[in-house]
């Protein structure tokens, strides 16, 4: 599940993105803040509409505990996502795209400057397939991606199929994401959403916990359901803001070998994200 809280261009279409998260405290006493920006530039490389995507995307989480833990949160204050992209589309055959993105991520407290611990890999390939002039458009996003946060040695499905099945309507179907949304006019559209979200942050000096364990990890995996409304400043562009509460959540420490040492945070938290963002659709 960790995979999903950032999937690559396979499943973002998005060129632009400035958003802002707030998760306010809950039970536990952990409040989360985050900052994200991201950018892709597509650069058509002939005439066959082959493109390079060179892009960047940076999270900001800010962390905030009212209650007492068993070790100092001095170094738990704040975290850094830093993935640079580098994909290529090219069209396979007459009806479908194929997509591939490696994406180095840097994932750190940044205490003392980087360390190789701080490193991690991304790769995803998915044919992309969409009619988006027939009567009822639709897109379908269909491959593999291999992320080195989950331990697990074998690429994971990603799914994403879309469809306009009514003037007014749509959904999306897929991991991590699936919505139905409702399309007031052209320029207001409100949505329903069930997606994932997290993290997997590499803490640079180990913390030590009363029961001998030692934590070099901290992540988190949510379940969210949200509503949500989009103004549309023209078809790529657009404003956004949504509300909502996790589902299922899990804030946990981890050892080198991702196992679990110390859990920070199983409440359910209310969510609110807002941002702008400019797509390819």
């Amino acid at each position: 599940m960790i995979l999903c809280s950032h999937s690559g261009w396979a499943q973002s279409t998005d060129v632009l993105r400035v958003e802002y998260l707030n998760i306010p405290q809950n039970d536990t006493g952990i409040k989360t803040q985050r900052y994200k920006g991201l950018f892709n530039l597509p650069i058509k490389l002939n005439e066959k509409k082959d493109y390079l995507i060179m892009g960047m995307e940076y999270n900001r989480f800010d962390m905030g505990y009212s209650e007492d833990f068993p070790f100092d949160k001095k170094e738990l204050i704040r975290f850094h996502v830093i993935d640079m992209n580098l994909g290529f589309i090219t069209k396979w055959n007459e009806n479908w795209n194929l997509v591939t993105i490696l994406t180095p991520r840097m994932a750190s407290n940044f205490i003392s400057g980087t360390t190789t611990d701080d490193f991690f890999m991304n790769a995803t390939a998915t044919f992309w397939k969409e009619k988006p002039d027939a009567e009822k458009p639709y897109r379908i996003v269909l491959g593999l991606t291999y992320n080195s946060t989950t331990g697990l040695p074998v690429p994971l499905p990603l799914i994403n199929y879309y469809r306009r099945f009514h003037p007014d309507w749509a959904f999306t179907l897929g991991i991590p994401r699936s919505d139905l949304k409702y399309y007031v006019s052209k320029k207001h559209v409100f949505e329903m959403a069930l997606f994932l979200d997290g993290y997997f942050i590499n803490l640079q000096n180990n913390i030590l916990l009363e029961d001998g364990q030692v934590a070099s990890k901290i992540s988190l995996t949510s379940l969210l359901g949200t509503i949500g409304y989009q103004y549309n400043i023209s078809n790529r562009m657009a404003l956004f803001a949504m509300v909502g509460t996790s589902v299922v959540q899990e804030g946990k420490l981890r050892n080198d070998e991702q196992g679990n040492v110390f859990l920070l945070n199983d409440e359910s938290n209310f969510y609110i994200r807002t941002g702008f963002k400019i797509g390819i659709f």
